[in-house]
């Protein structure tokens, strides 16, 4: 069915505010320009009213009397005077005026205290931007600091909020150890404890230090204004993304601009790795995620931890499993290498056939690990498969399976992750305190900004694919189990989490996953050879758990045929492989 356009008034509204917003201001702009006199002297009279009356209150009352009778007698000589009248009128407003006139000074240049200031930070800079055989040089030991300093600001306490710093052109603004210096030393000498953006124009040769407010802790899990396909992993800076959405903020409702991460067919960073200190706020990172995931899609839950995070998930619809255990994990990693496979076999008849995907096909996957390299010693001691080895057919594949894998770890285990991980993990996040070299680890890149010393939880930074990297504060997602959440962060997270689905089988096995055979597919067979190279054959995913030949829970044999009735089993017990029908 065809699309109804938008009436005119929804389309064009918004401009029309807009430019009644700009004539408002301007109109009431000239009114304040016109009616200056009227209003310094009409706050003169109420100064002068007020100082009168004050005078009055403090008069004895025994010389009220004769104060008043000497008032009235001026009063009356004046009025009987020729020009009297006249004349007084001109002596009160222009005693009026005077009270009444804008008494704040105007500063034209820094005080005593911000001239030693950037006098001191010009010395610092004297031996990085200074060479001995420069004719002219900017910085020199004794120099005037006004020719390199062209624009700065001092808040209230005399500490600097913005520098403009010019500087030769032969310094190496190309290198990154060359400019980590002089951020380094513009952050020491300018005060810690806050966090500095540093811009550099090297065609002008100028830097900009700009200090960077704290973003905003107060904004819970809530439902965000997203298409499908779009998860807000967080909240930047106003200037850095060109994007806003609504959201709640206490009491208050408030547009915020978020780190969008955009998943799906043609996405670029179809995977996503987090990376953090015990407590910096990957888990809620994990947490936030998952409640969005289940909106439009089915979430598989590993927790290498153990810690019981993720316990409010279980039996939840939508969410296919939560596992703790090393046998649980590797029999729902198992199961997902071959739902991935399945996918893409189905679709890949399904195209041949000239059908859309089908239905099952189609509804987002994703598989959240939270830790999997606890795992790893575990399953080694075992002899059984790592975790992560199972991930390599849904993270080669997973973009067009429509498969999304997000991990997150701890900087000591980074050694232990895959190269597929590394590889295929393209949307990168960095949370709690780091330093630029482990930030630069992770994102690939050093942050354009100093690293706080203490950050809250869910607090770093994020980057996209070969994007810039921006800063992030992540919604606050807590565990709504946990008795040190507040009621509001409970409540706001448990309204988030659907009803509870399908009810266990009989042997307990859980819920059941949503995979069901394709019907829309060719009435004969596809050849192995029409299967497209992205869809790696069963025998090369790793087997982990069960007896030889098992197929893990919820995956499609290759032998099974068209049209196939038989539904998978649950996530986590093996099953006898399907015959050929």
């Amino acid at each position: 069915m065809a699309r109804r356009p938008l009436p005119r008034i929804l389309t064009s509204g918004s401009a029309s505010i807009a430019r009644g917003r700009e004539f408002a201001r301007t109109a009431a702009d000239n009114a304040t320009d016109v009616l200056q006199p009227l209003i310094t002297l009409t706050r003169g009279l109420r100064l002068l009213a007020v100082a009168g009356r004050r005078r009055w209150v403090a008069t004895p009352k025994e010389r009220r009397g004769p104060k008043l009778f000497l008032g009235a007698a001026c009063v009356l000589v004046v009025a009987l005077v020729p020009y009297g009248p006249g004349m007084a009128l001109i002596t009160v407003m222009g005693a009026a005026a005077w009270m009444g006139r804008d008494r704040t000074p105007v500063r034209t240049g820094p005080d005593e205290a911000e001239t030693g200031r950037l006098q001191s930070l010009y010395d610092a800079l004297v031996p990085y931007f200074s060479l001995a055989d420069d004719p002219g040089p900017l910085f020199s030991h004794g120099g005037d600091w006004e020719k390199v300093f062209s624009g700065f600001t001092f808040d209230g306490d005399g500490r600097l909020t913005r520098l403009q710093v010019s500087y030769p052109a032969y310094f190496t603004d190309g290198e990154e150890s060359s400019r980590a210096r002089i951020e380094q030393l513009l952050h020491a000498k300018s005060g810690r404890g806050r966090e500095y953006r540093f811009v550099w124009d090297e065609e002008a040769n100028q830097l900009v230090m700009t200090v960077l407010g704290p973003l905003p802790t107060s904004i819970a899990a809530q439902r965000f204004v997203t298409s499908p396909g779009e998860t807000v992993l967080g909240f930047t800076d106003a200037d850095a993304v060109r994007r806003t959405v609504p959201v709640r903020d206490g009491e208050e409702t408030r547009d915020a601009s978020p780190v969008v991460w955009r998943t799906g067919a043609r996405s670029t960073e179809p995977h996503l790795l987090a990376v953090g200190q015990p407590g910096s706020g990957t888990t809620t990172l994990l947490r936030s995620i998952a409640l969005q995931a289940l909106q439009h899609g089915d979430v598989l839950v590993v927790e290498g931890s153990g810690t019981g995070e993720y316990g409010c998930l279980t039996g939840r619809a939508g969410v296919l499993a939560v596992e703790c255990g090393l046998s649980g994990a590797l029999a729902a990693l198992e199961w997902a290498a071959h739902e991935t496979e399945r996918r893409l076999i189905t679709a890949n008849r399904a195209r041949q056939a000239g059908h859309p995907a089908p239905d099952d096909i189609r509804r987002p996957l994703w598989i959240l690990l939270d830790r999997p390299s606890a795992l790893g010693p575990l399953a080694a001691a075992d002899g059984r498969p790592d975790p992560q080895e199972l991930l390599q057919v849904p993270l080669r594949h997973g973009r067009a399976a429509g498969v999304i894998v997000v991990m997150t770890d701890q900087f000591d285990c980074l050694d232990s992750l895959t190269e597929t991980v590394r590889t295929h993990t393209r949307a990168r996040v960095v949370l709690g305190p780091a330093s630029h070299e482990q930030a630069a680890s992770v994102l690939g890149v050093r942050p354009h900004t100093t690293p706080a010393a203490e950050v809250p939880a869910g607090r770093g930074y994020a980057r996209l694919g070969t994007g810039p990297v921006l800063r992030l504060q992540v919604p606050a997602t807590p565990d709504p189990h946990d008795d040190a959440t507040s009621e509001t962060h409970r409540r706001a997270v448990l309204d988030l989490l659907p009803g509870h689905g399908t009810p266990p089988d009989a042997d307990g096995a859980g819920p059941l996953p949503v995979s069901v055979p394709v019907e829309a597919v060719p009435a004969e067979p596809v050849p192995t050879e029409a299967v497209p190279v992205e869809a790696v054959p069963v025998e090369a995913v790793p087997v982990g758990t069960g007896s030889p030949g098992a197929v893990p829970a919820g995956a499609v044999s290759r032998d099974a045929v068209p049209g196939d009735a038989r539904t998978p089993k649950p996530v986590g017990k093996p099953q006898p492989a399907v015959a050929e029908g």
